[in-house]
């Protein structure tokens, strides 16, 4: 069957399309951002791209469209596929038809933490013999693709609360059916779908009803927004995480990289690993959970944690030159600035830090986020801000209210030459955005040769 993607190098769209290739399908694709390292890694499956959406790249007609979020009417490839009458459908609901079916659905669910998350849980699962099937919103750095169908009955998802498609607004993770869930936060974000903080929790409530009676919800204890969608309703066992959850840590080292897993009050081990920061201390717990519930014990769970690589773009370590670490992050809402912020002020101690920040996401772009940055940001010793020519509110205001010093930069030459200017040996650059940034990192690297 030939499929064509529109909006292929989203991350979910573009995994997606690697499972319909392993399925045995035909599989092409279209975007209006083509770059890596979603671009790269359909390429090398043999994916064919083509940047833009002329309705040209529908003739002949493919057996199936697959729409992305990311579309919408106007669109010309959409108005194309609706005036043909050619058959499409969301890419959560061919995901549910063709891949998920019958299988066991482990879903990562949460405003942060879930690529992270996700990767570890196929990690630990993958550690176990158990072969999972996989489809991250990343790549993890433990496999060398973002999804695979897998060799068994298990199948770890990111599971996003962001919706469909344009004719489809539920949720994604509504499709998934997962007979394990970890929800891992809950807070206010997709302010260009979302109208407020209930309106999510509604959609995760709508998650928790699909899970069987014999499946697991693994939730943390600090988190209100998630008490409140329990609370409206749930068929399924429950364990908690974190302060008074059944499973607990004993921090070992300040920054996070070294911690004892207690379950029910009981010691499991230790894990020892690169991690950084208390947020990947709860990811690794809510994960040794849902582990433990299809059959990893945990002390085997903790063994493959201290043997776990991040993912890409997250707080991954790009380049070092002339004793100046350069940090490439996906960081894109106040409380995931903070948290990664936080475990590199702790690793590193009193070394200059030094963070440059994209407000790209589209929560970003309608300013649903900017009364926490200034806040955000009080780990760094200095703060560039980037302000592309379409935001649409005031990033300088913004940026005064910092109390660490914050310039506002309307341009990639701008940001490099004040690094230029700033860094020295023993500095840590953390470049935050989740796009492409102009390709940031690899140019301010060869800047400061």
């Amino acid at each position: 069957m030939h499929i064509h993607i529109l909006g292929i190098c989203g991350t979910f769209m573009g995994s997606m399309a690697v499972l319909a290739k392993e399925l045995g399908h035909h599989v092409t694709g279209s975007d209006a951002n083509v770059y890596p390292p979603m671009s790269t890694q359909l390429e090398a499956q043999g994916i064919q791209l083509t940047q833009g959406y002329d309705p040209a790249q529908l003739d002949p007609a493919p057996d199936l469209v697959v729409v992305g979020n990311a579309m919408s009417r106007g669109n010309p490839a959409v108005e194309y596929v609706l005036n043909k009458g050619l058959p499409y459908v969301s890419g959560p609901q061919w995901l549910a038809d063709h891949v998920l079916q019958g299988r066991w659905v482990l879903a990562v669910a949460g405003t942060h933490g879930k690529t992270t998350t996700s990767s570890m849980l196929a990690w630990v699962l993958e550690h176990a013999g158990m072969s999972p099937g996989f489809l991250i919103g990343g790549v993890p750095q433990n496999f060398s693709v973002s999804a695979r169908l897998g060799g068994t009955p298990f199948f770890v998802i990111e599971a996003d609360e962001y919706d469909s498609a344009f004719f489809d607004k539920r949720s994604k993770f509504v499709h998934y059916r997962p007979r394990t869930a970890i929800l891992n936060n809950l807070e206010f974000d997709h302010a260009d779908i979302f109208p407020d903080l209930p309106a999510i929790e509604r959609q995760f409530h709508h998650l928790v009803r699909t899970i069987p009676s014999e499946g697991l919800v693994i939730h943390p204890t600090t988190e209100p927004a998630l008490l409140r969608v329990i609370e409206m309703g749930c068929w399924t066992p429950v364990q908690t995480t974190g302060a008074g959850g059944q499973w607990q840590v004993k921090l070992l080292s300040e920054d996070g990289s070294k911690f004892e897993v207690m379950f029910e009050g009981v010691a499991q081990g230790v894990v020892e690993w690169d991690m950084t920061g208390q947020h990947n201390v709860a990811n690794a717990l809510a994960t040794l959970a849902a582990a433990r519930h299809v059959g990893v014990v945990p002390s085997m769970g903790i063994a493959a944690l201290s043997a776990f690589k991040s993912v890409k773009r997250r707080m991954e370590k790009v380049a070092e030159v002339r004793g100046i670490t350069i940090y490439d992050d996906f960081a894109h809402h106040p409380t995931a600035i903070a948290t990664t912020l936080d475990g590199l002020r702790k690793r590193i101690g009193d070394a200059p830090l030094i963070a440059i920040i994209e407000p790209r996401s589209n929560s970003m772009k309608l300013g649903a986020h900017r009364d926490g940055l200034p806040e955000s940001v009080v780990d760094a010793d200095q703060v560039i801000w980037y302000a592309p020519a379409n935001l649409g509110w005031d990033l300088g205001a913004t940026a005064a209210l910092c109390t660490v010093p914050s310039i506002v930069s309307d341009s990639l030459e701008g940001i490099i030459e004040r690094v230029k200017s700033q860094a020295q040996p023993g500095t840590h650059v953390v470049i935050m955005s989740n796009g492409g940034f102009g390709g940031l990192h690899g140019k301010l690297a060869e800047a400061l040769k």
